[in-house]
């Protein structure tokens, strides 16, 4: 479906969804209408013939934003990231954000999520007796995560959100590893290769 607006045509996009309201947004050049699943096309055009004031305001900000963040990478995938949408938003190859802090607050959050879902299911996963990991995420320039048998903490590095999850999986169960043995020895890495025998790839990737 398209819509001409000052002779020029622009790509209207619906989506259907169970709410109440109808959302118009610009994005990339394209009309996104957010609506109900009982609304007609008739009534879509019309709300949007009403609207096209409000429209092309969107649309010329649309063409203005083209502020990237180059070479964003989320688990292993390159993203653009699109600031100045209020509702951030994965869509292909991109991201859509508000600013750059709301990005990073909604990653870290995220991360919070996958990581302590990733680090519940390998502990599951041990055979061995081994304490209940409590989880802590930062920043480290050094190591990609960090064990401390005494108060039973699992460090992982924010960083390995850049990489594909097989990473995060691997340090995870390093880490956990180490609850068991307390150096790099070989009983420790036929402990490591037990649970994940492809750690050596991940070795690689992280270049360890």
């Amino acid at each position: 479906m398209q819509i001409k607006i000052n002779d020029n045509y622009y790509d209207v996009e619906i989506i259907k969804k169970n709410n109440r309201n109808t959302y118009i947004r610009v994005k990339n050049g394209k009309i996104v209408v957010t609506t109900n699943y009982l609304a007609s096309k008739n009534s879509i055009i019309k709300l949007i013939n009403d609207n096209i004031s409000s429209i092309t305001k969107m649309i010329n900000i649309d063409n203005k934003k083209q502020d990237k963040c180059d070479n964003f990478y989320y688990f292993g995938k390159k993203y653009d990231v699109i600031y100045g949408f209020n509702e951030i938003e994965f869509n292909g190859d991109k991201i859509y954000a508000f600013n750059k802090s709301s990005l990073d607050k909604y990653i870290l959050n995220e991360l919070k999520r996958i990581y302590r879902e990733r680090l519940n299911y390998w502990y599951n996963i041990f055979e061995e007796n081994i304490p209940v990991p409590n989880l802590m995420i930062r920043k480290m320039t050094s190591r990609w995560g960090v064990c401390n048998i005494k108060n039973h903490n699992v460090t992982l590095n924010y960083e390995l959100s850049k990489y594909d999850i097989s990473c995060l999986d691997y340090v995870i169960v390093h880490e956990l590893s180490h609850f068991i043995y307390h150096d790099h020895s070989r009983n420790f890495w036929l402990l490591v290769g037990k649970y994940y025998p492809k750690y050596k790839e991940c070795k690689k990737m992280l270049k360890e």
